[in-house]
């Protein structure tokens, strides 16, 4: 790749090569390499299960009985290890962690947080398994000495769905999404997996390591988000047979899959997302009120009775239900009919699929939230409403297969029969049939519209946080999802999606142990920073009473000017060109004089045109040190004496380090006392990489100053706010 900036020095060698450059945010560049290799893999892979479906079948299965009877154990058992993982973060002293600057603060408030959250955790497949899954779980009877079919079979039938539903798949998500925003908000890397994974892999996240993690996750998301689709046009399906009398299969199927693709197209060409976007919400209502309209015109006191039932036997039974594997069960229908395999590991690999995906949002809706705060918010906020869904549409069916007005079979029918069924036994239920295919097709839109945004952006390079990918490549994307979800269904319907869902689960559960080691990395390395900042305080106190001291003639005045003026952009781009980069270009030069790798690049704000000076020092396999005088825009506070703020916004000059910016701000400074704040965060650094090397991690710090080409692109606006 082409280099966006030269990072070599002069001929003479003692002054670093400064770069003008200008930047601007828009649609991200597709990345080749990671689209046509995993375009190319998916689209080989679907020709060959249409051209040679019975071979493509038995591969399947094949594969899926390996996976899940030989390493059924070690996705349970990685599942667990994530719960434990994203509790002893929100649990400790590193919860307090931002994702983002330590200033910044979140977008939105804890109400619409929450209430995003909460959406988050609805989708047509919910509406599919709320029944299904109960009904399975009666039948069975999983769980110690439980006769199938029998009251305590009955009891424990929504708490299994529930669990799989909850806590574990939500923690797999919280782990992704605080990868990203870790990486992008904080640190400043493009939205991307191979960010994530850069305290592993250091620069070659650049190259064909990064391409190759890319790849793999396209292709996990690929399957997961076919997986969900091909539920959804199942579900659907059935419902348009009970209004239309249209025959359920593979055309009406088709027809679905088709409707989805020219939704993604129209919604990408004309711009009308934002109105689909808000169907989407309306639906969520929908949704709800579906869910109290069984719970009303049901047995409303026993579903309540069983609600609280299931919730308190879930927390009560949590860690024994997330490490059960029924290793001693020989026989039974737990055994007979693969429930283990098709349920908890099913889910448990469908969720690691759908982790990239889900994190990804998760990340773009939480920027500033802390640690702790976004960890429980995604582990508590979506689980509560699956849980009442689950608790209600689960327990009503039970009931009514006790009671004699549900089939059986009806209810475990894995073509969707089930909640249509459950919904025939309410009064209204032509009605409400009628609402309930309008809310699952609405959610399967949306759900392939978000699927191919997203597949958009991990095959594109991001050029700030906000960027998607381009359009023809949602579209592209969209038109093979639905041809790989056609095939699939085509083959064995939802269990060829379920076993592919399962095999792809293998290789994404070694990405989230990635996850895992560059999260705990990267934290290890914001305890050093706490630490260094502590011992370098006498340092810098010291050089600032010995430059100047604090009764130097007018500085007192001078501080309390800078408190009293808001400076505009004009005055900002004075101070940058007269001071600030003179001073930060004066150190480069000496630093490079003294034998370190520098570079010092100038370049321009987006929108605004301001200067900015961004100085990095390498130190190799350890953590690179970045100091950039970033100008920053501001609405001018409500308290401020209008008489010294005549615009409506103002901006302050930032140091931002490789971890973001605490809201330091030397606009008004002095050449010598910029000078010094630099050598105060070079000290700073250097106590990092004592701490670091001392403790045995030199290689854990963080390169993120190091980040080349294509990746300087994420120093935008978007990234400074």
């Amino acid at each position: 790749m082409a280099s966006a900036t030269d990072h070599s020095q002069s001929p003479e060698g003692d002054t670093p090569q400064v770069t003008n450059r200008r930047s601007a945010p828009g649609v991200s560049k597709v990345n080749w390499p990671v689209f046509i290799v995993s375009a190319a893999a998916i689209v080989l892979f679907t020709l060959w299960a249409a051209l040679q479906p019975e071979t493509a079948y038995n591969t399947l299965e094949t594969t899926f009985d390996w996976l899940s009877t030989r390493l059924g154990w070690y996705f349970i058992l990685t599942a667990a290890i994530i719960v434990v993982f994203v509790l002893v973060v929100a649990c400790t002293r590193v919860g307090r962690t931002k994702l983002g600057p330590d200033h910044s603060k979140p977008k939105f408030s804890l109400f619409t947080w929450a209430s995003m959250l909460f959406a988050a955790g609805i989708g047509v497949d919910l509406m599919f398994f709320s029944v299904i899954g109960p009904a399975t779980n009666y039948f069975v009877g999983p769980g110690v000495d439980i006769e199938p079919e029998s009251l305590a079979a009955a009891e424990e039938a929504a708490l299994w769905t529930m669990f799989h539903y909850g806590i574990p798949g939500w923690a797999m998500y919280a782990l992704t999404g605080m990868a990203f925003g870790l990486f992008a908000y904080r640190y400043h890397l493009p939205l991307s997996i191979r960010s994530a994974l850069y305290p592993i892999i250091g620069k070659r996240a650049r190259g064909a390591t990064g391409d190759t993690i890319e790849i793999a996750a396209v292709l996990g998301t690929i399957f997961g988000i076919a997986t969900s689709l091909g539920i959804g046009v199942v579900f659907l399906s059935y419902g348009l047979n009970i209004m239309f009398g249209w025959t359920v299969g593979l055309a009406v199927q088709a027809a679905l899959i088709v409707l989805a693709v020219v939704v993604v197209t129209i919604s990408t060409v004309s711009g009308v997302e934002k109105g689909i976007r808000r169907l989407a919400e309306l639906n969520v209502l929908a949704a709800i009120l579906l869910m109290l309209y069984v719970l009303i015109s049901g047995n409303t006191v026993q579903l309540l009775n069983a609600l609280v039932k299931n919730v308190g036997d879930f927390f009560s039974r949590f860690p024994g239900m997330l490490m059960e594997t029924f290793a001693y069960e020989a026989e039974g229908p737990i055994v007979d009919e693969g429930w283990l395999e098709w349920w908890t590991i099913f889910f448990w690999t469908w969720w690691m699929a759908w982790a990239l995906f889900v994190g990804l949002f998760l990340a773009r809706i939480s920027r500033g939230r802390t640690l702790r705060q976004f960890i429980i918010g995604v582990l508590l906020v979506p689980f509560a409403f699956n849980a009442l869904w689950i608790s209600f549409f689960g327990n009503a069916t039970v009931s009514q297969i006790m009671d004699g007005g549900l089939s059986l079979d009806d209810a475990m029918d894995g073509d969707g029969a089930g909640f249509f069924a459950l919904i025939a036994e309410y009064p209204g239920a032509t009605f409400v049939i009628g609402v309930s295919v309008v809310v699952g097709m609405l959610f399967y839109v949306t759900s392939a519209d978000s699927g191919s945004l997203v597949l958009a952006n991990f095959t594109s390079k991001a050029k700030d946080t906000t960027s998607d990918g381009p359009s023809w490549l949602r579209i592209t994307w969209s038109v093979i999802i639905g041809a790989l979800t056609l095939v699939m269904l085509a083959l064995d319907g939802i269990y060829s999606l379920q076993m592919a869902a399962v095999i792809i689960g293998l290789p994404l559960s070694l990405v989230l142990y990635l996850l895992m080691v560059s999260v705990w990395r990267a934290l290890r390395q914001e305890k050093y920073n706490a630490e260094s900042l502590e011992a370098t305080l006498p340092s810098a106190l010291s050089e600032r009473i010995g430059e100047a001291g604090a009764g130097a003639p007018g500085r007192w005045r001078r501080r309390l000017a800078r408190h009293m003026h808001y400076p505009t952009a004009e005055e900002i781009s004075d101070y940058m060109e007269s001071t600030a980069m003179p001073a930060v270009e004066e150190v480069a030069a000496e630093l490079a004089k003294q034998g370190a790798s520098v570079y010092c690049e100038r370049g321009l704000v987006p929108e605004t045109d301001i200067p900015q000076i961004d100085l990095h020092v390498d130190f190799g396999e350890q953590g690179m040190f970045k100091y950039q005088a970033y100008p920053i825009e501001y609405s001018v506070p409500n308290f401020a004496l209008r008489i010294h703020a005549a615009e409506e916004t103002y901006y302050q000059v930032e140091v931002f380090s490789a971890t973001g910016s605490s809201g330091h701000d030397i606009f008004g400074y002095t050449k010598e006392q910029v000078i010094s704040d630099v050598l105060d965060a070079y000290e700073r650094h250097l106590a990092v990489l004592t701490m670091s090397d001392a403790d045995g991690g030199g290689s854990v710090t963080l390169n993120t100053g190091a980040i080349p080409n294509d990746w300087d692109h994420v120093r935008t606006r978007g990234n400074h706010e």
